[in-house]
């Protein structure tokens, strides 16, 4: 980094990746900070910096040489430990010597980090939090690819949960014969699938081969609204909310049923009397919706949202992006596998290739998909603009 870089960088003021540090304070407030930055996206904390003026006052030499050592021993006293990398930049203007030290923090894989009290903390904002709340601890480890929510077994669940006659068909689409013919009773199959683990169904498992999955998860449902207007909070609906249930492949056939009765269909050079096709690609629909089934958080118990303006369709997942994916490598085929249990039963239940090249094929076939990562929200959007009848 140059002086030029350093200077636009301070006139910016402390945001969700930079901090200003005017000298070096108590150890443990440089250990919270470098953990809330590791279990975030990263960022850099400028030594040297007058952070109530963002102004520019510089370390002596000696001070930059400690602080770059008790930096490194801060940065190996956290759990797991972390790899900080150091930089010294000449901000000197005129005849005042200013030198500034930088320390660069990587968003960490292998999240949650922890101070060496234990303590665990995030970026919000310009400041950091704590953390305690366990259903978040649980989507850091997910994010981390230590833990899976589809592979978690759901307390209470037993054999009575599955659809005995669903599984069965499954397991010979994947393998070409009953269970039997490959040597296994019925609880040894939902086994060696991952559908049963330890006497309890799997998250996944109940979802997919479940005789009524929200009787046990009611959360994990579509709930679908069209309303009279473009405004979310309105009371006016051209068709009421509702709540669609099922297996994923149940939600997804019932969710796209719904969408081809609310959407409107076009012509487009057809026979007047033919029925024409739906205003939004069915095919980008097709993509989006299983998307949204196959790739949300499902740590969060939180419904999938469909819903329908008169000016915009939106499908809200919740969760955003995990780890460090963004929406530009999104749409260039790149993903990150959330729930890789319930994405291979998808492949063989669904129209779904399980090649993460979803969100370009729907941009083909609808070029005016908005792809919104809400991360203070905590999910993941998706908009697609309509023409007004």
């Amino acid at each position: 980094m140059n002086a030029d870089e350093l200077y636009r960088i301070v006139s910016l003021g402390e945001t969700f990746t930079v901090q200003f540090k005017e000298k070096m304070p108590h150890r443990d407030s440089i250990a919270r900070e470098i953990v809330a930055m590791s279990n975030s996206s990263g960022g850099m904390i400028l030594f040297g910096i007058e952070d109530a003026t963002n102004r520019i006052i510089g370390l002596p030499s000696v001070e930059i040489e400690e602080y770059d050592r008790i930096v490194s021993q801060i940065a190996n006293s956290i759990r797991p430990s972390v790899r900080v990398r150091t930089e010294v930049v000449d901000a000197s203007d005129g005849q005042i010597s200013k030198t500034v030290l930088i320390v660069h923090v990587a968003e960490g894989r292998d999240k949650p980090y922890k101070t060496d009290n234990g303590e665990i903390y995030v970026k919000q904002g310009a400041n950091k939090r704590r953390v305690l709340d366990n259903g978040e601890l649980m989507r850091m480890f997910q994010n981390s690819r230590n833990l899976f929510a589809d592979e978690m077994e759901v307390y209470g669940s037993g054999i009575g949960d599955l659809d005995k006659d669903a599984f069965s068909a499954y397991f010979v689409k994947e393998f070409g014969v009953p269970f039997e013919g490959k040597g296994l009773d019925y609880e040894g199959a939902l086994r060696v699938k991952r559908v049963m683990r330890n006497g309890q169904v799997t998250l996944g498992g109940l979802l997919f081969f479940g005789v009524d999955p929200q009787s046990v998860k009611p959360m994990f449902t579509i709930k679908v609204v069209s309303y009279f207007g473009n405004d979310m909070g309105g009371s006016q609906y051209r068709s009421k909310p509702a709540d669609l249930r099922g297996t994923i492949p149940e939600l997804f056939s019932r969710c796209m049923d719904w969408l081809r009765g609310n959407l409107r269909s076009v012509q487009d050079g057809q026979n007047f009397n033919s029925i024409g096709h739906l205003e939004i690609n069915e095919e980008a629909l097709v993509e989006l919706v299983e998307n949204a089934l196959i790739h949300r958080d499902y740590f969060k118990s939180a419904p999938i949202r469909v819903l329908l303006f008169d000016n915009r369709l939106e499908i809200i997942s919740p969760g955003r992006l995990p780890n460090s994916l963004t929406v530009e490598e999104m749409k260039y085929g790149n993903v990150i596998a959330r729930n890789p249990l319930i994405a291979g039963f998808a492949i063989r239940t669904m129209p779904y290739s399980g090649l993460g090249t979803g969100i370009s094929r729907a941009l083909e076939r609808q070029p005016n998909i908005e792809l919104v990562n809400d991360v203070e929200g905590d999910q993941f959007k998706i908009v697609i603009s309509r023409s007004q009848p």
